[in-house]
């Protein structure tokens, strides 16, 4: 078992964007994955790998946590490695045409081994993946034919399968694959002109107030200008909401392939950044709401520029205590002649940034943040802590200073936030602090802003 040549035959590389099928190196852990595939008819493709493949099934109805039921599984050809993160429309007139979707992946156990109980028609193991975790036993029957079925474990927090309709890896619809992103870029009057196809632009991100997909890319479209020295040039990671902010929500930070995002490999990871709209825009076609960005640059990525503070209060605590936090953390950084710019979290505080002008080590950029945190907790001991442990915030504001370490993150200015009331991670002035809350500033109001002078105009000069 374990040929390609099969998987080969079937295909036409010069037409279809699926990996040519070649052998890989066993991983250390052996890895599966599950993908939604609406060809002829919409099944399920179930993939564990084996030997330098991935040994392959169509399963109609897709896998089951039912113990009772018994999901028919076709064996077909075996499948490359590189496969199972393949994601994308295979053409018309190819074999298996139609949408994938990866819908799981991760890695698997083997409970008994593979080499023996293969040739005796059947295979248990364990599933490690974002969705599907716990036991499951494949048995041959008749032909091609298997059954899937899951077997009694201590596995909890299962899903019926139907309850998920997105992508693992993008967040996207089967719709969104099918219908991709279609951008362009005209240059008319020296003035970058953006075309955009927006899928299910009509989809519902925000329910109070009422924003679709559509005014969420007209937001950023309109505010690219004020965020686009915060964003460009720097790593980012996004929160996705394919299914509004009401449905499933994940973090996205390591790069996938978009002619519009720019890869960085830091520390043997593949981050990315966008270096203009189109970049931004299209996470947001994506279904990426909120921006989250690094304190360095993309392009000198070890030398940190943007330090930022988040005063995280004691839910018990009132507003006029965390302004109060931003006043004296404000007085701090002014005794040690750094200037500092404030903005609403979009949360239930406030974000102190100060742009760091000298080259600085993460190292030692971490350790000034932290000793600003410990000289307010110094100084005022009964209001303010620099441990981020919960039973040492009672009645107390966190200042967070962790965020300034290589690899953190913080929301963006101008971001949206995933959250109900459609907030935004706001630039104000200072002396807007004692009338302007955390989470006041909505999409339609920050729209609003952006005809007044910026608050922030010489933050990088």
């Amino acid at each position: 078992m374990n040929s390609l040549k099969k998987y080969n035959e079937k295909r036409d590389f010069s037409k279809t964007n699926e990996p040519i099928g070649k052998k890989s190196k066993t991983s250390k852990k052996l890895k599966f994955c599950v993908q939604h595939h609406i060809a002829r008819k919409d099944h399920y493709d179930f993939r564990l790998e084996y030997n330098g493949s991935m040994l392959s099934w169509a399963v109609p109805k897709g896998p089951s946590y039912n113990t009772k039921d018994k999901r028919l599984a076709v064996h077909v050809e075996d499948h490359p490695l590189s496969y199972r993160t393949f994601e994308g429309t295979i053409p018309e007139g190819e074999y298996g045409a139609g949408t994938v979707m990866l819908w799981d992946e991760g890695y698997y156990t083997q409970l008994e081994d593979f080499n023996k109980t293969y040739k005796k028609g059947y295979l248990k193991f364990t599933l490690h993946g974002k969705r599907l975790n716990g036991s499951w036993t494949l048995v041959h029957f008749k032909d091609d034919n298997w059954l899937m079925i899951k077997e009694k474990d201590n596995a909890t927090g299962f899903k019926d399968i139907i309850e998920y309709s997105t992508s693992i890896k993008t967040g996207r619809t089967m719709d969104e694959i099918r219908n991709n992103v279609n951008k362009s870029k005209k240059n008319v009057n020296k003035k970058e002109v953006i075309n955009i196809k927006v899928t299910n632009p009509d989809k519902v991100i925000y329910k109070r107030p009422k924003v679709t997909k559509q005014d969420v890319i007209n937001y950023y479209e309109k505010v690219y200008k004020r965020m686009e020295p915060f964003i460009k040039d720097r790593l980012i990671s996004t929160v996705r909401c394919p299914d509004g902010i009401d449905g499933e929500v994940f973090f996205k930070k390591h790069f996938e392939e978009n002619k519009y995002l720019n890869k960085k490999k830091v520390d043997l990871h593949n981050y990315y950044y966008i270096n203009d709209i189109n970049g931004l825009l299209s996470e947001v076609q994506m279904n990426s709401i909120e921006f989250h960005i690094w304190g360095s640059n993309a392009s000198k990525v070890n030398n940190p520029n943007y330090m930022v503070f988040d005063l995280d209060p004691d839910e018990k605590l009132s507003i006029n205590k965390v302004r109060e936090g931003v006043k004296d953390l404000k007085s701090i950084l002014d005794q040690l002649a750094l200037v500092s710019f404030l903005k609403t979290s979009g949360g239930k505080g406030y974000h102190v940034v100060v742009p760091i002008k000298q080259k600085i080590s993460w190292h030692e950029f971490r350790k000034i943040a932290k000793q600003i945190a410990e000289l307010m907790e110094s100084k005022w001991p009964e209001k303010y802590t620099s441990n981020m442990r919960k039973e040492n915030r009672k009645g107390k504001i966190f200042i967070d200073w962790v965020r300034n370490t290589k690899g953190a993150t913080s929301v963006a200015p101008y971001s949206l936030r995933a959250r109900k009331g459609a907030s935004v991670s706001m630039p104000i002035k200072w002396n807007e602090l004692d009338i302007v809350k955390p989470n006041s500033i909505d999409i339609n109001e920050a729209i609003k802003r952006l005809k007044r002078n910026d608050p922030w105009k010489s933050f990088f000069k």
